[in-house]
């Protein structure tokens, strides 16, 4: 999982990170409510940690602002020291998917996510992604477009997931980066070498190119509207 944590805990913030990341999620995180609206609204991810207290802007006018203005569905679980019931319910009416409760238990808020983000995608435990006729199987990491099987190496896979866990929004590189190689990415342009051969598997063989690049920002990953192959010329 992506997460995004907005919580103003520097201690807190730092068992999440050692704890997700150990378990191969990727974390950013917000130390208040502006710039974790700004992540949200800038980035993607797949579910957002959100404090109640937080400092220039709350947790629940960050949540409102981000269902009725942005219409962002991003599964959020709102965290909190509040436990009475009234506070519960002002947190689900803001536009919470769940609810915990401080202190708690870092499995919990893992498996926690884990259904939140399940159920956001309409997936059980075999999770399929499918774009056009490109299919990954997140369970046995099988990829198929049109039926044929396509073997990627693990880099490449990787860049897949996140350019379909995205579709059709764009990716940045510096995500896709972050994505591979975590917050020490090697020298030079190895993205671009990734995403080549990316594309020589998933749109060499195909009429129809999926993966495109968008100068100065990032990739997406999409089937186009109107994007159809081209029709055999007839006989002059």
């Amino acid at each position: 999982m992506r997460v995004l944590v907005v919580e103003d805990n520097r201690s807190l913030v730092a068992n999440l990170f050692e704890y997700f990341e150990a378990r191969g999620h990727t974390l950013d995180a917000a130390p208040d409510g502006p710039t974790g609206f700004h992540l949200a609204t800038t980035q993607t991810y797949d579910a957002i940690v959100l404090d109640w207290m937080l400092p220039r802007l709350d947790g629940r006018q960050v949540l409102r602002a981000l269902r009725e203005e942005q219409g962002l569905d991003t599964p959020v679980l709102m965290l909190t020291a509040r436990d009475e019931l009234p506070d519960k319910i002002a947190g689900f009416r803001a536009g919470a998917d769940d609810y915990l409760t401080k202190p708690f238990a870092l499995p919990e808020l893992e498996v926690r996510l884990e259904a939140l983000v399940a159920r956001a995608h309409g997936r059980g435990r075999s999770r399929v992604l499918q774009i056009a006729d490109l299919r990954l199987d997140l369970a046995t990491l099988e990829v198929s477009r049109g039926g044929r099987a396509l073997h990627l190496y693990p880099a490449c896979r990787k860049l897949l997931e996140v350019l379909m866990q995205a579709s059709p929004a764009a990716v940045t590189r510096e995500r896709l980066e972050h994505a591979l190689w975590g917050d020490m990415p090697p020298d030079g342009d190895m993205l671009r070498s990734h995403v080549y051969e990316l594309r020589r598997s998933v749109d060499g063989p195909f009429p129809v190119k999926l993966i495109h690049t968008l100068p100065r920002v990032g990739y997406r990953l999409a089937r186009l509207e109107g994007d159809e192959p081209a029709a055999p010329a007839g006989p002059a």
